[in-house]
């Protein structure tokens, strides 16, 4: 699915794959959805920070096979690429862990080259075990019009009832 380049659009994928999560039986508190989600929150992020292009979005696609589940997050700059292991960082610096937790929650990750256009992928897969039947393979489906209207719908909606009373959406923070 694709996403604006932007904190919010970070915020909407990374709810986005907690609730398919949650749809493909891995409900919001076990510690295959919250990792995931800490997972997706620090890539989406990242692209955000680092890869956005402005007019460009960032996009993500979660696949389950058997027993791995692997978040991709696809940005549209390709000069920057993250290091092959993550950087040391400043015990006082308010960022650069990101690539650090991932590292520590995936079993795997790592960068490509996007493959149709400029750009790079970066990606993280946990390793799970399957419960009650083996699966074969599971993609999300290729969402509809209405489909992606709803799912749309219900983020903002539960994104605009987590804004403190009075907040809107022009309100500045101070």
């Amino acid at each position: 699915m694709r996403f604006t380049s932007t904190p919010r659009g970070a915020r909407l994928a990374r709810r986005l794959v907690s609730h398919r999560l949650n749809d493909w039986g891995h409900p919001y508190t076990t510690p295959v959805n919250e990792t995931l989600t800490l997972i997706t929150a620090e890539l989406t992020t990242n692209a955000v920070r680092h890869g956005h292009v402005p007019g460009r979005d960032f996009h993500i696609q979660l696949t389950l096979a058997v027993g791995i589940f692997r978040i991709e997050v696809t940005d549209t700059l390709a000069e920057k690429r993250p290091p092959a292991s993550p950087p040391a960082t400043d015990s006082l610096s308010e960022s650069g862990r990101g690539l650090l937790l991932v590292a520590a929650l995936a079993d795997d990750w790592g960068v490509s080259p996007r493959r149709t256009a400029p750009g790079k992928t970066v990606w993280a897969e946990l390793y799970v075990k399957t419960v009650g039947h083996p699966l074969t393979h599971r993609v999300a489906p290729e969402p509809t019009d209405v489909d992606l209207l709803l799912a749309t719908a219900s983020l903002l909606r539960d994104d605009l009832g987590s804004r403190p009373e009075g907040a809107s959406h022009g309100a500045r923070r101070q």
